[in-house]
């Protein structure tokens, strides 16, 4: 029988495995545990059952949680509270700032704790402090609690990108990351749903039609928040779930070594001269700080476009539902970029993350004209949603650059997220302007700009990566020409050329 693509058996020492990289079957494009053997394939089933549905539900949650805000305000909010300047700018930067604050030392942490304590501890504080936005009557304890809420979910989405990594092969990281982040489209969507429904609760139980959205928000918080303290896993050196055997778990480990994912060890001088001395940690964080901002995501600019429209007139529910159309192209795209990047053009990551750039520069260039055709200015409001499907990708990248040093990755993640939040803490605030809506030409122009510079970035990474695994395959042709095995191979084993060419 030919052996099966990427199968690894649980009682096999990956240290002896061949290096010829077997033929893969056509059903592994589809879905790559089709094509492993069942006892990797039972494995991958209980890991996706978990930790991709815990990281979903939460992500979905989180994001619902971060963007309800905008849902809000064209939904009376504004009105309610006087907030005619840029009241809505400073609640977004007050839950950057706390977002910022709380994300590098969140992922530092989860490299000494155990993240299936800390994770869902912090999404819990999160859903209270939501349902209690629902109570706030001033802009100003909006800010406090916003700040509060950014730091409490600043744990989430890089500790999870950290345990996705922690546990997936290079061949599956693309599609774990990308559904994961496929929620956040999905929450954009909800939540312009959600506060259609709600709106018409207002004037029960004492509280208004947005008010209700928090309290709404809250509830559906809850639950995934308890759960993650029964299914979400550690890593897998750690790892001890009740729904995985223990040689489920050292196949797990295995599936890891193989791969060249290093285990936890302490932070030494050593290794953050490493760390801090490599092109990583800057041009992984450039790269995401380019994607983050390169697009108007966290703004309500189609919402705004309809809102301010007078012929025709919109009605609330239309300026929340119609939006939802653009995070409904940013889960079609993020899924299409993964499973293109996994399985047609076997892992690269770069050819996706150009096409998004591409369209982002078409959509913002068309917008900042702005005296198009209607037609043309909804069909550009839409497609830009292809732009912010690329966060998957960039992080699945980020885990394959930085596999060999664990607290490496940790960091690069962390740093990736938090340097991004760090800019839109005050980017919004200069070329997002409230007072200059729906016409926000000077943000469409810095979208523009930064798409630019994630393609040039994307292209600098790509050479530097390629020049890393050429140096690297190089020395271990040395060590393999070596006859006697007497000279100093470098730490590079036939685990470590087998992590190499895959």
């Amino acid at each position: 029988m030919p052996p099966k693509s990427h199968a690894i058996e649980a009682d096999v020492d990956p240290s002896t495995l061949v290096q010829k990289e077997p033929k893969r079957k056509w059903v592994s494009y589809i879905w790559d545990t089709f094509d492993k053997s069942p006892e990797e394939r039972r494995l991958m089933f209980k890991l996706d059952s978990a930790i991709l549905t815990f990281a979903s539900l939460g992500y979905f949650i989180k994001y619902l949680d971060q963007i309800n805000i905008n849902n809000a305000f064209v939904s009376g909010m504004k009105e309610d509270l006087g907030m005619y300047g840029n009241e809505l700018n400073y609640m977004q930067t007050c839950w950057t700032i706390g977002y910022v604050i709380g994300e590098i030392p969140s992922n530092l942490l989860l490299t000494r704790i155990k993240p299936r304590y800390w994770i869902p501890a912090m999404e819990l504080l999160w859903t209270v402090l939501t349902m209690s936005l629902s109570r706030c009557n001033s802009p100003t304890q909006f800010y406090v609690l916003r700040f509060f809420v950014g730091l409490a979910e600043s744990t989430f989405y890089p500790g999870m990108q950290y345990i996705i990594g922690s546990w997936y092969r290079k061949d599956e990281l693309a599609k774990r990351s990308c559904i994961f982040h496929t929620s956040s489209g999905i929450a954009s969507m909800f939540s312009g749903y959600l506060m259609d429904a709600v709106y018409n609760l207002g004037g029960r139980g004492g509280f208004k039609g947005w008010q209700w959205l928090f309290i709404i928000d809250g509830v559906i918080s809850l639950p995934v928040a308890i759960s993650g303290f029964f299914i979400l896993p550690d890593v897998p050196e750690i790892s001890s779930p009740w729904y995985l055997s223990q040689e489920e778990v050292k196949l797990a480990q295995k599936r890891m070594k193989l791969e060249g994912r290093k285990d936890r060890a302490p932070f030494t001088k050593s290794k953050l001269k490493k760390i801090f001395t490599s092109w990583h940690i800057y041009l992984l964080t450039i790269l995401y700080i380019c994607f983050n901002n390169g697009a108007a995501g966290s703004q309500p600019i189609f919402q705004q476009y309809l809102k301010n429209s007078t012929d025709p007139v919109y009605s609330v529910s239309q300026i929340n539902s119609i939006p939802t159309t653009t995070p409904a192209v940013q889960v079609v795209t993020t899924l299409a970029y993964a499973w293109i990047s996994d399985s047609v053009l076997n892992g690269s990551r770069w050819p996706p993350i150009i096409f998004g750039a591409c369209i982002n520069i078409i959509s913002y260039i068309s917008l900042a004209v702005w005296d198009i055709p209607t037609g043309w200015k909804w069909t550009c409001y839409i497609i830009s949603g292809a732009g912010y499907g690329l966060s998957g990708l960039l992080m699945a990248w980020a885990h394959e650059i930085c596999s060999e040093d664990n607290e490496e990755r940790s960091l690069v993640i962390g740093s990736m997220n938090e340097m991004a939040y760090v800019f839109q803490a005050w980017l919004p605030l200069v070329v997002w302007q409230q007072v200059d809506a729906p016409e926000y030409r000077k943000g469409f122009i810095a979208v523009t700009v930064l798409s630019v510079l994630l393609i040039v970035t994307t292209f600098v990474i790509r050479f530097l990566h390629q020049k890393e695994r050429l140096e690297k395959r190089n020395q271990t042709h040395e060590v393999e020409e070596t006859e006697d095995g007497s000279s100093d191979s470098g730490g590079v084993t036939p685990l470590d050329a087998k992590a190499i060419k895959a």
